[in-house]
């Protein structure tokens, strides 16, 4: 055997090849389905992966157990190759033993096939053709033979013609490990390059009933592919694949997977040409075979459902797009607004100098703005960060002070107080529960959030901060794993349309620099998100005042850079930030007056403990 390394991309080109969803847990990428048993009858999700680090497979469930290398994934499936250099050297067999139908002669259709195939509209001499029959034994239950391109028998399915769903098991089923392909392979014409593809075997028929040539069926359903290996090669034949599944929600099946999969062009029937009905049958009985073969004939390539035209993308007014401000002016201003509904912003800083705080108190005014927000802090405990924006909320003027016997000072916020601020705070705000995932990798937290942006309607999300993220050691895996944890991050945040910032902590090396290649970690985590920001101290600057710039701001390109860096100021009683003192001591929706604020005559009357 010639020598193989493996690369990670050979396993992404696997995964992109076979048209599987797929999700990284850890260093395993797992698929939606196992290409060799698809599932099984209980259609078991993400049991096969492929470990990123040695290339080596396998499937979990006990009935399947494939295991293997890349090497033997480029054997068993043709539609997949490392190259004919590196495949000349390997040799072996296939895996999955099919059952051997003995040499038979062809079937005849008996009279009971004949009379239910005519209810269907489809005549004696289709079901002659593609040799439909019924059992010797059970004139209802239907036979469909499935034939190779050579006619040997490969696959056989059965159809109950009298199905009864309160006492019958099941209306299809089909032999124990056959092969599976496309039914009408056989019959099929290879110089007439154009293959119409239905979803089952009746629709099948019904095409060929309106004397369209080529027309095959999947064998299990709009959602198994297990044929796709099988019939690769045979596939090659063909230029053009019209899709004729069924008509499903204003969706057409097979369509999507088919695009993914087809190297050549896919069409779909039109919805109007389905004239309300499911499927092919349907409109051969309704409106005749005419109709099928109109259908068929004016099948038209359809832009893929992830592919708009950008002429039917509507322009916006920038300022009209909804957005949540940050509460500080001078940041709103070169954000244009805010922080946008979709848009990621990366915050860093050295450690100690705030960048937390500056995330918790853009929080705290997203929350004072009505919106509803969601914070994962991955270094204070719950209590801690609650401490902390219940601080930020409260503000200066309902923060009191008080020195200890050593002269230290300390801070806290009267019980009635927090006990209000509490009460604001249902249903509005959200915390990630550090203890309540026996394992928190960072897929998890992924999928933690869009399931919390979408039950509880989140705006804003706070994550600080990505290492506390991520459970991985330090090396080339931390970097890739920061890089797919960001771009499933910005990928989210534009799918839910939430805002979200993300604490990031700066290069070691950094020297003080604001620009992106400041921030720590992967090189191109800067480059998938929208804004990023870098908050500091300064030493020629005083201790309460602070400096923020924006090296990337995606949506218009205004940044606050060198010396045109945004001036900030810090209250160390409520942890305000704001880029003037009046924001220290400016009043919260929790301190309810007529509209949920209390007016600036009563603020003047309050005694202000500074």
């Amino acid at each position: 055997m010639g020598y193989y390394e493996f690369k990670e991309s050979d396993a992404l080109e696997f995964a992109r090849a076979s048209g599987s969803q797929t999700k990284q847990r850890g260093d395993e990428l797992q698929f939606l389905y196992c290409p060799y048993c698809n599932g099984g009858k209980n259609k078991d999700k993400y049991s096969f992966s492929i470990n990123l680090i040695s290339g080596q497979f396998k499937c979990l469930r006990s009935s399947c157990s494939v295991s293997g290398n890349m090497l033997t994934l480029a054997a068993e499936f043709s539609w997949f190759s490392l190259g004919s250099d590196v495949e000349a050297y390997y040799q072996t067999g296939k895996r999955q033993k099919f059952r051997k139908f003995r040499r038979m002669e062809p079937l005849k259709p008996k009279p009971a096939a004949i009379t239910y195939l005519d209810s269907r509209k489809i005549t004696a001499a289709t079901a002659e053709k593609y040799q439909i029959t019924v059992q010797s034994k059970h004139e209802n239950i239907l036979v469909f033979p499935f034939l190779d391109e050579k006619g040997s028998l490969q696959f056989v399915k059965y159809r109950k013609t009298d199905f009864n769903p309160a006492v019958d098991k099941g209306k299809e089923w089909c032999e124990a490990n056959c092969k599976p392909i496309l039914f009408g392979m056989y019959q099929c014409n290879l110089d007439n390059k154009t293959l119409v593809l239905t979803e089952g075997q009746i629709d099948s028929l019904s095409v060929a009933e309106s004397g369209i040539e080529n027309a095959v069926s999947v064998p299990n359903g709009k959602n198994g592919f297990t044929w796709v290996p099988y019939c690769w090669d045979w596939l090659q034949n063909f230029d053009t694949l019209i899709v004729f599944g069924d008509c499903e929600n204003g969706r057409i099946t097979l369509l999507d997977d088919m695009q993914r999969r087809f190297r050549g062009v896919v069409k779909a029937v039109r919805q109007q040409d389905y004239k309300g009905c499911k499927d092919a049958n349907e409109i051969l009985k309704k409106y005749g075979r005419d109709a099928v073969r109109k259908a068929v004939e004016q099948a038209e390539v359809l832009p893929m459902r992830q592919v708009k035209e950008l002429a039917d993308v509507k322009a916006v007014d920038l300022f009209s797009l909804p957005k949540i401000p940050t509460g500080i002016e001078s940041l709103d201003k070169v954000l244009s607004g805010g922080i946008y509904l979709g848009q990621t912003v990366i915050l860093t800083g050295k450690r100690g100098e705030g960048k937390s705080t500056l995330g918790s108190q853009i929080l705290a005014n997203a929350l004072n703005e009505g919106n509803t927000v969601f914070a994962y802090s991955g270094e204070l405990p719950d209590y801690f960060f609650k401490r902390w924006i219940d601080f930020q909320m409260a503000g200066k003027h309902n923060v009191i002070d008080r020195t200890g016997e050593n002269g230290a000072v300390s801070y806290f916020i009267p019980k009635e107080k927090t006990d209000k601020i509490s009460e604001w705070y249902r249903g509005r705000a959200y915390l990630f529960d550090n203890q309540s995932l026996e394992d928190d990798e960072p897929e998890n937290l992924i999928e933690v959030l869009e399931k919390t942006v979408q039950q509880y309607g989140i705006q804003l999300v706070l994550l600080d901060n990505l290492m506390t993220a991520l459970d991985v050691g330090m090396g080339v895996d931390l970097y890739r794993a920061q890089s797919k944890f960001v771009d499933k991050l910005v990928k989210m945040a534009k799918r839910q349309q939430v805002a979200v910032i993300l604490v990031v902590h700066p290069r070691k090396n950094s020297f003080g620099n604001d620009d992106n290649d400041s921030v720590s970690g992967s090189a191109d985590i800067t480059n998938k998100v929208d804004v990023v920001m870098t908050y500091k101290r300064d030493k020629d600057l005083l201790d309460d005042e602070r400096l923020l710039t924006v090296s990337k701001n995606r949506l218009t390109g205004k940044l606050a850079v060198g010396g045109k860096a945004i001036h900030l100021y810090f209250d160390e009683a409520s942890k305000r930030i704001g880029d003037d003192t009046a924001v220290f001591t400016a009043p919260y929706g929790w301190e309810e007056d007529a509209g949920g604020f209390i007016s600036i005559e009563q603020l003047e009357q309050m005694e202000i403990p500074f």
